[in-house]
């Protein structure tokens, strides 16, 4: 069921003759494929937001701030809720703030604890970019109902 729903997301998709081999063992070829799959939406997500020059690490950072509904989040808190999770979270904000995408305030009490924010130019882009996120989105699951996605979940979330 599972080679199934992700058949339909990459119905060209071929992976025996993407990878040049004989038939594959029904585990190794679904890895393989989701394999592919994966890196067949991170470049479609790149394309789509390199007119905007961010990462798809720097629009999740984004949306994180978003999502604090004007209210700071701090390095730890966007480690936590990063979908690609990475040290790398300092470099990635710094590089917001040279775009004037976030603003960093350093606590003077305490140093140490920093709190970023999603400025309002962040916010502008932001929405320009979720919409072709979305639109992006939209397009490669265009072959899923509601019905094949909450089953595509379910089978997903049985990946130990």
């Amino acid at each position: 069921m599972l080679y199934i729903c992700i058949y339909k997301c990459c119905s060209d998709m071929n992976v025996e003759a993407i990878i040049k081999t004989a038939t594959l063992p029904p585990r190794r070829r679904t890895m393989i494929h989701l394999m592919l799959v994966n890196n067949r939406i991170g470049e479609a997500m790149a394309q789509t937001l390199k007119p905007f020059g961010l990462s798809m690490q720097q629009f999740n950072v984004l949306r994180i701030l978003r999502g604090q509904k004007g209210q700071p989040a701090n390095m730890r808190t966007l480690n936590e809720r990063m979908v690609s999770k990475m040290s790398n979270t300092t470099r990635l904000v710094d590089k917001l703030i040279a775009k004037g995408l976030v603003r960093r305030n350093v606590c003077p009490e305490n140093r140490r604890k920093v709190e970023i924010f999603l400025t309002d130019t962040g916010k502008e882009q932001l929405e320009d970019m979720s919409a072709a996120v979305d639109a992006q989105e939209h397009a490669l699951m265009e072959n899923f109902s509601d019905d094949d996605l909450r089953r595509l979940i379910e089978l997903l979330d049985l990946i130990k």
